[in-house]
This record gives structure tokens, C-alpha cells and sequence, in this order.
């Protein structure tokens, strides 16, 4: 039985990271996924939200805006729209984010094309105030 998960995390404009960890939680369209080794084969859609990883001790942490994941054989591979490690993100870049998007959204009803569009630009500042922040997920 393998004892650790080799782990790809790519976007469109690099590579992350390739290494090998413990366990990896993802935020999946449906939920959180958690991932340890010999996990069964999957492949599913990641929604904007919290991903981590830990290896060894150490327990990494990125604001991820969606995109795809897939399991097979002890190695994940998480094609993301966008990742940001807790230290890269500029915080009050995102706090501002989140400041426009929640006035727009108080302009906006449900029925309105781009309520969608600023509700998703919502929940991504806020992932990112929170894993910038170094807040823990509830």
C-alpha cells in the first residue's frame, strides 16, 4: 500500500506544484472531498473554495477558483481556473474585491444576468480574505 498521494496542481499559466503528501482536501462542486492514499479512482468538478494540503507536519493552504480533479493510481492531479498560496494573496486587493461585489449585489436582483457572475466574484474574494488571512475553514 502506498503511503503518500503524489500531488499536480496546475492552472493555465504554471505549474504549482508536484509533490508528494499525505492527504489533500479540495473543495468539489458537491462538497468537500478529502483525499488520502489508495483512495478509489475519481474525477470531478472543483467549485471556488479552500484547498489544502498536508506533508509531514506542515499543512498548506490556497484560495482555488474551480476547475477539475482527478484520482488514479496515488497521484491527484488538480487542474485549477486559478490557485493562490495563503501568501500570495493581497489582501486588501481582496478586500476591495469584496467591497465592490457586495454593492453591486445590493444593486442587483436574482432575475439579473450578471447577479451570477458577481455573486461568484463574491465568494472568490472571500475565499481569498480567508485563506490570505489565515483564517481556519469552519
Amino acid at each position: 500500500m502506498a503511503e503518500k498521494v503524489l500531488l499536480k496542481l496546475v492552472t493555465p499559466t504554471r505549474l504549482l506544484l508536484e509533490q508528494e503528501v499525505d492527504e489533500v482536501t479540495v473543495p468539489g462542486t458537491f462538497g468537500e472531498l478529502g483525499v488520502l492514499p489508495n483512495h478509489i479512482t475519481f474525477l470531478t468538478t472543483l467549485d471556488i473554495g479552500e484547498m489544502s494540503y498536508k506533508a509531514g507536519a506542515d499543512r498548506v493552504r490556497l484560495a482555488l477558483t474551480g476547475g477539475y480533479a482527478e484520482v488514479l493510481n496515488n497521484e491527484m492531479t488538480v487542474l485549477a481556473n486559478t490557485a493562490e498560496y495563503e501568501d500570495e494573496i493581497d489582501v486588501e486587493r481582496a478586500q476591495s474585491a469584496r467591497e465592490r461585489a457586495e454593492k453591486k449585489m445590493e444593486e442587483l436582483n436574482p432575475e439579473d444576468q450578471e447577479f451570477i457572475a458577481t455573486q461568484a466574484a463574491l465568494r472568490r474574494a472571500l475565499v481569498r480574505i480567508q485563506v490570505g488571512e489565515g483564517e481556519t475553514r469552519r
